[in-house]
């Protein structure tokens, strides 16, 4: 082999024979194992539920890998035609180029015309400098050589087509057919594959971003040298020289949604993968794009109309003042630290659908949706009821809606605990069905210690809820937990009694070849039919109840509001007959929102302008919930309610008349 390299260098008739020998030696040991054992960084794709890109990752130079036998044959063709028409007959160098170059350069006294082969190129690329030396051509005409004796002519195109430079940021020709056309391959045209051959001479210069009909000259030039080799006809090169491929001028990353690609990253360190960014995965994920920008755009409607009123709020205050001929220097309607969340679940499986963590990414990159921990407020409500009902309790059981005062020792003082309603009016007596709907938290206590505390905490232990706090502060919610793990909760009463884990991938793939899948976690809490009882409590919370606001025309909502103390927080967990929702609001520095800012009114809004692009985007969405077999109807006091063997109906004293009791 030694003597085949040698030989060819000899021909380089120019340069001296002696120059050469001692260049052949140096260079023969130089390393190439970096081009014969080619293992270049590559960047990694996250997908939605439909195989629609969420995002590219990468970290350094943004390539896609393709071996040779996934690259287009007119893509060889076209390659071959503009930069190195001899390439399957040469050795590496050509030697026919190299003595036309070199009397182009005597009669021009300077360089005019190149003579460096596709595999001088890629040498020149992968393992020399840039600097214009005649050292270095040496170099890289042995080199290219060398190379030519370790690999196929078909290795080291698909080495060059996956190294070399393509402009806008893009290594390789597959990643400049994804960043250009948003094409995959096979599917380019032969105008786009000239525009694409035709870049690595000058890449910013040919770039179709920078300067689009520059690139469209260099592609039809490569077009025309096809044409002239006989490799395409006249018809063929005049159909692909009329048109004018569209291309797109796309970040790098193409990041449509960075609070999923943060969540991927972080959830692929916790799978023990740690080359991401560089080692080609293909990650598949629940998400579904569309409903994901639908939740960005909700959270961020609230949010401005949060800011609207507020700023209302203030205006009156101003205006009442100046009526009263008050002086007021400030008005704090601490606006600058609100912010929401909001994550949406498919009901059935935990499938993550979207997942927004605050309402603008970024001003704060922190995703509130699955590492915000804030207390839920009346939104825990219901899986105290829940046990209610698994436990005999009705919707038509009556609870006691009073005031009281609970004493309590703490630091070996005695405290006072003096609970009340939201809206400071007591009923007296409540049935349970509307303590829910108008959240009512003193019956909600009242429920409580009718349950018995100890029963209670251990039949919440079945949802698997952790830190629950082991006295009556639980009925008003006081657990800090993240919209995304509420939702997960909530699935016990939208997914018909199954709690489901919710998970935001399917399946990893490295090198097409799955190597995680991840499968759904469920768990019984329980029956279908006392599920069904919660679903109809909580439709009415929506209908007619604190959820007024979230309540959406053309589909049926079931869900539960939480405002905590001193509208710190304000929540709304609710859901249609496939898809459960949670959303929250507050001020990042858990200070007070506006006293008007419950959790109705806020996440309400957000809820609500979600579930409407819901239906415009799936209007075959399943719009109403199912009564399974084995509930009873049964009118109590000219209302509608529903019962099961485990909630039985209330007895109905039948009152006889005396006349006709006489003629039995």
């Amino acid at each position: 082999m030694k003597t085949k390299i040698f030989f060819t260098i000899i021909l380089l008739g120019f340069l001296s024979p002696f120059v050469l020998f001692g260049y052949y030696f140096l260079a023969y040991d130089y390393d190439i194992s970096s081009l014969v054992d080619y293992k270049p960084s590559t960047s990694s794709r996250i997908y939605d539920k439909n195989g629609d890109k969420i995002a590219n990752i990468f970290d350094g130079k943004h390539r896609f890998y393709t071996p040779f036998d996934e690259i287009p044959p007119r893509a060889i063709e076209a390659l071959v035609a503009i930069e190195d028409t001899t390439f399957f007959e040469h050795p590496g160098i050509n030697v026919d180029a190299i003595f036309r170059a070199a009397i182009k350069v005597v009669r021009a006294g300077k360089a005019v015309q190149g003579a460096s082969t596709i595999t001088q190129q890629l040498v020149k690329n992968k393992l020399l400098t840039r600097e214009k030396k005649l050292s270095r051509k040496i170099k890289e005409a042995i080199f290219a050589i060398k190379l030519e004796n370790a690999l196929t002519k078909e290795q080291i195109l698909e080495r060059y087509l996956n190294e070399i430079y393509f402009g806008h940021g893009y290594y390789g020709i597959k990643t400049a057919a994804d960043g250009y056309f948003h094409k995959k391959l096979h599917d380019l045209s032969l105008k786009e594959i000239a525009i694409l051959v035709g870049l690595p001479k000058a890449p910013s210069t040919y770039a179709p971003t920078k300067n689009y009909e520059i690139s469209m000259g260099r592609a039809n030039r490569v077009l025309n040298r096809m044409k002239v080799l006989g490799w395409i006809d006249d018809a063929t090169y005049a159909q692909a020289v009329a048109e004018t491929p569209k291309v797109y001028n796309t970040t790098l990353t193409q990041n449509k949604a960075p609070f999923i690609v943060d969540e991927i990253s972080r959830r692929m360190r916790g799978l023990g993968i740690k080359d991401f960014k560089t080692g080609g995965y293909e990650v598949y994920t629940t998400i579904d794009i569309r409903l994901q920008e639908a939740g960005r755009k909700a959270v961020l409607h609230a949010y401005n109309e949060a800011l609207k009123r507020i700023e209302g709020y203030k205006h009156k205050v101003l205006t009442r003042a100046k009526k009263e001929r008050k002086k007021i220097e400030y008005v704090d309607t601490n606006t600058s630290n609100l912010n929401g969340a909001l994550a949406s679940v498919e009901s059935s499986t935990g499938k993550i659908l979207a997942l927004v963590g605050s309402y603008d990414y970024k001003i704060s990159s922190f995703n509130r949706a699955t590492q915000g921990r804030r207390q839920p407020g009346s939104a825990f409500k219901p899986f105290i009821y829940q046990v209610a009902l698994d436990l005999g309790f009705s919707g038509a059981t009556e609870l006691t809606d009073i005031a009281k005062t609970y004493k309590y020792e703490k630091d070996g003082e005695e405290m006072k605990w003096q609970p009340r309603n939201y809206s400071k009016n007591y009923k007296g007596l409540i049935s349970l069905r509307e303590a829910l709907v108008h959240s009512s938290n003193l019956a909600t206590i009242n429920l409580v210690n009718d349950i018995g505390l100890r029963v209670l905490l251990g039949e919440l232990d079945k949802f698997g809820i952790k830190d629950v706090p082991q006295d009556l502060s639980i009925s008003l919610g006081t657990i800090s937990l993240s919209p995304l793990k509420l939702a997960m909760y909530y699935t016990s009463f939208a997914n018909k009694g199954v709690q489901v884990g919710t998970r935001i991938i399917n399946y990893v793939e490295h090198k097409g070849v799955m190597i995680h899948e991840f499968t759904p976690t469920s768990k019984i809490i329980t029956n279908e039919q006392q599920a069904f009882l919660m679903t109809s409590i909580l439709k009415s919370v929506v209908d007619r109840g604190t959820a007024v606001r979230a309540k959406v025309r053309g589909i049926e909502i079931a869900g539960k509001t939480g405002t905590t103390n001193d509208n710190i927080d304000g929540w709304f967990a609710g859901y249609s007959p496939t898809i459960e929702t949670v959303v929250w609001f507050g001020n990042d520095n858990n200070t007070p929102m506006h006293k008007k800012e419950t959790g109705g009114r806020v996440s309400g809004t957000a809820f609500k302008a979600y579930y409407q692009d819901i239906l415009k985007l799936y209007p075959q969405v399943q719009r109403e919930f199912d009564m399974p077999e084995g509930i009873i109807e049964v009118d109590v006091g000219g209302k509608k309610e529903y019962f099961s063997d485990i909630s039985k109906p209330p007895r109905v004293e039948v009152k006889v008349d005396p006349e006709e009791e006489l003629l039995f």
